[in-house]
């Protein structure tokens, strides 16, 4: 058994531990099953318990048994172990249930080491600045709480020097991790690869749409994506960013085209209007596969298809923040309508919804042409008393189109582009439900747009002539007197944002200055570190000249550059005048008085060797040097030596006259 295994970590450096542990397993909380998360608390709170009154270890039959307990619930709690979820899990198992063996500095080491893997993993659900920064705070304690175990001293007098030390290595190692940062190759996936878990938690646009199923519409201020223009921005009115399109109904919902459909269907020709737009847009993961655009997108970015609804979609699911740039029409016109889009367009189901049928049969009947059914339908919504509503009346199974048009007429977005084009359907008149956002909230701070949650709209798209698939948004038509929310009041007559009243106009200022400073941090963390991806990595090694040298020279260079930060780093800390240790210069002092006498310490002689042999050869001495050895060894190796002893250790040396 090697000396590793022997020492025992003190009680201030298993307290320090428990500490940072718990500053690791914190943000994993809430993603953890209760029964784990309560585990790891128990234990955590046991090891800090059994300091406290003496407790002894549980046995290897009690271990193990934990242990398979553990790893069954794990399986049972996760539909894989080859998951994100499942991994976080067993690595929290893994460690709480180490801290039930803390016996020795290796079992510490070990626990130490798995709660890096597990802060580690924190990055797989957030990475955000705001996550760095809490993560550089754990490194800092983890770090702190090393050396604090690797010192048999260790006592709470030197918690300070501790975490001066743990902060001094993390500055040295600074230079080395933004080398690695700028040099290290890009993937464009990952560098392992887990099962996916069907974007839990995760909030938006969901690719379908339940009319009425939704009882309160709830805000999110959640970020969907930040958008900045390289040209001239448009009305924020006609800022629609579109999402997925939905083609198929059965009288309440609607959903998207299926895989055949869609392979059956090319994007369509466009002739485009106006001026194009070009701008770069930052999404937030949603892991789902579209990807949001400004209207008609007239160019696409890498690894990604438009869709016959002209949506956007990547390859792979949006799982981390991606960022692109895009240029689009917001004025154009598609040049023809296929037959398969016509009977999709203009499919209904059998039954349902008698009263609406009515109503478009009638208004086919009686209008000019397709034109002047539409401006009805508009008409019916702004002169009839339907309200804005997020906390519409639930609707029934049978003809829920009917219940919202004749009888609640209370609703949101969803539900008027769903009546609207389930109205035009059947007057005859080929109409889609396009999801997506509207407007957005500029950040003055960073020169940007914000585009929340909050701003997912839903809005129809009608077949019309001459000037062919033409945005048509019925809730608009919803007088401002009919819009029972502030917020939304808000949201239709602008896209500022709305700023709290409880302490006035400058607190509501000041609270939206701080918002969009927080923001604007995360946009410039997103543009300057999340999306330093391959293409950037690849621009920057051509504006330092590095490029042209192929990966195994930029390889080389990295090596290089390496070896000369380590090499300064050593200068730095050789050449650096050191804090001498109280107990280190007593010992030296004592030392070199005995070496002026004749008695020199020899090379490798341990302090009570050295003492033996002087009580051997200078009798007289034996009692005082006895001492002063004893009270060295205390102060460096002994357990929980006490401050006072170092002035103690002070005076002897001083009044030692050999």
């Amino acid at each position: 058994m090697t000396p590793w295994d022997r020492t025992v970590p003190t009680p201030f450096a298993r307290y320090w531990l428990v500490a940072a542990l718990a500053l690791v397993i914190v943000p994993h909380l809430g993603r953890l099953p209760a029964w784990l998360a309560l585990l790891a608390v128990m234990v955590m709170a046991w090891q800090l318990l059994r300091d406290r009154y003496g407790w002894e270890y549980p046995g290897k039959a009690i271990r193990i048994t934990l242990v398979i307990i553990a790893f069954g619930g794990v399986l049972l709690t996760n539909q894989h172990l080859f998951s994100r979820n499942a991994g976080v899990a067993l690595l929290t198992v893994m460690l709480s249930l180490k801290l039930l063996e803390l016996r020795s500095l290796r079992d510490a080491t070990v626990v130490v080491f798995l709660a890096f893997f597990l802060l580690a993993s924190g990055f797989l659900y957030d990475q955000s600045p705001g996550s760095a920064a809490y993560m550089l705070g754990a490194v800092l304690l983890l770090t702190g709480a090393l050396a604090a175990l690797n010192q048999p001293d260790g006592s709470p007098v030197h918690l300070r020097r501790h975490l001066k030390f743990a902060g001094g290595l993390m500055v040295q190692a600074a230079p080395l991790m933004v080398l690695g940062f700028l040099l290290f190759p890009r993937f464009e996936g990952p560098l392992w690869h887990t099962l996916d878990e069907g974007g839990a938690g995760r909030t938006g646009l969901s690719g379908e749409m339940r009319i009425g199923e939704i009882g309160l519409l709830v805000e999110s201020e959640e970020v969907a994506f930040r958008v900045q223009f390289h040209s001239p921005a448009p009305d924020p009115n006609r800022l629609y960013w579109r999402g997925p399109v939905l083609w198929h109904t059965d009288g309440r919902g609607w959903t998207q085209l299926t895989e055949f459909e869609r392979r059956s269907l090319d994007a369509p020709p466009y002739q485009p209007i106006g001026d194009r737009v070009e701008y770069t847009l930052t999404l937030e993961p949603h892991d789902q596969k579209w990807l949001l655009a400004l209207d008609l997108p007239a160019e696409l970015p890498e690894k990604a298809s438009a869709t016959p609804g002209l949506t956007i979609e990547a390859e792979e699911r949006v799982g981390k923040v991606r960022r692109y740039q895009l240029t689009s029409y917001i004025d154009y016109r598609i040049l023809a309508l296929r037959p398969l889009e016509r009977e999709l367009a203009l499919r209904l189901p059998e039954g349902g919804n008698p009263k609406a049928r009515a109503l478009a049969t009638q208004w086919r009947r009686e209008a000019a042409d397709d034109r002047e059914i539409v401006d009805r339908a508009i008409a019916l919504f702004a002169n009839e008393p339907f309200y804005y509503s997020r906390m519409p009346p639930v609707l029934g199974e049978r003809n829920p189109m009917d219940e919202f048009l004749f009888d609640t007429q209370r609703g949101f977005c969803e539900h008027y582009a769903g009546a609207f084009t389930f109205l035009m359907r059947a007057a005859g008149i080929p109409a889609r439900v396009v999801t997506g956002y509207q407007g957005g909230e500029r950040n003055e701070l960073g020169d940007y747009l914000i585009v929340r949650q909050s701003h997912a709209h839903a809005w129809a798209e009608v077949w019309l002539g001459q000037s062919g698939w033409t945005r048509v948004d019925p809730t608009t038509a919803i007088p401002p007197d009919r819009i029972e929310a502030q917020f939304d009041l808000q949201r239709f007559r602008s896209t500022a944002p709305v700023l709290p009243r409880t302490g006035g106009e400058l607190v509501g200022r000041g609270f939206n200055f701080f918002r969009q400073g927080v923001d604007a941090l995360n946009h410039g963390w997103n543009q300057w570190v999340l999306g330093y991806n391959s293409s950037r990595q690849m621009q920057f090694l051509r504006q330092v000249g590095l490029a042209e040298l192929g990966w195994y020279g930029i390889v080389l260079v990295g090596f290089a550059a390496g070896a000369i930060i380590v090499a300064l780093v050593t200068l730095w800390l050789l050449r650096r005048p050191r804090a001498a240790d109280p107990v280190a210069r007593a010992w030296q002092e004592f030392c070199a008085k005995l070496a002026r006498r004749g008695i020199p310490r020899q090379p490798g002689e341990t302090a009570t060797a050295f003492g033996e042999r002087i009580a051997a050869a200078r009798p007289e001495l034996a009692p005082k040097v006895a001492l002063i050895t004893r009270l060295y060894n205390a102060l460096r190796y002994g357990h929980a030596p006490r401050a006072a002893w170092q002035g103690r250790l002070r005076q002897m040396v001083r009044e030692f006259r050999p």
